[in-house]
């Protein structure tokens, strides 16, 4: 049997909602030790639900949703037309891997973005960050234009 073609626990909608628990969880600047001791459960499971290699309950999504203050849709929004199609198949090894490399390039992804806004939101005054917001901007035109 190839093994690109083994069918692994992973599901595309399970990795989803992984991707946006870890999304929120660091932008609260929550370490996985934290969120796992909320929920009265190890880091390591954390890690486990993180990477979709196992699923999470809809008692425990309710939680997790509690402790990170936002409501259950927000776990499955941006999820993508193939994602959703791929429910309820098992994603194969070499898909995982493709949803793996997808989102090594998605920017929402990196922790590089996540440090990013976390700091951002971190500036109290309103003006600030907007001013702050608008000379990013004009440095990317900028940049973008001389290539």
């Amino acid at each position: 049997m190839d093994k690109n073609f083994r069918v692994t626990n992973n599901n595309a909608v399970d990795m989803h909602v992984g991707k946006r628990v870890r999304l929120r969880r660091t932008l609260l600047g929550m370490s996985q030790e934290q969120l796992g001791a909320s929920l009265n459960i190890t880091f390591q499971q954390v890690q486990k639900y993180e990477r979709g290699a196992n699923r999470i309950s809809a008692s425990r999504l309710w939680d997790i949703s509690q402790i990170l203050d936002v409501q259950i849709s927000y776990f499955f929004d941006d999820m993508t037309d193939d994602t959703m199609r791929s429910s309820p198949r098992r994603v194969s090894k070499g898909e995982a891997a493709k949803l793996n490399d997808d989102n090594a390039r998605d920017p929402m992804a990196r922790r590089e973005t996540l440090e990013l806004v976390r700091t951002y939101y971190s500036i109290e005054k309103p003006k600030v960050r907007k001013r702050i917001a608008e000379m990013v901007k004009a440095i990317a035109v900028t940049i973008n234009e001389k290539r």
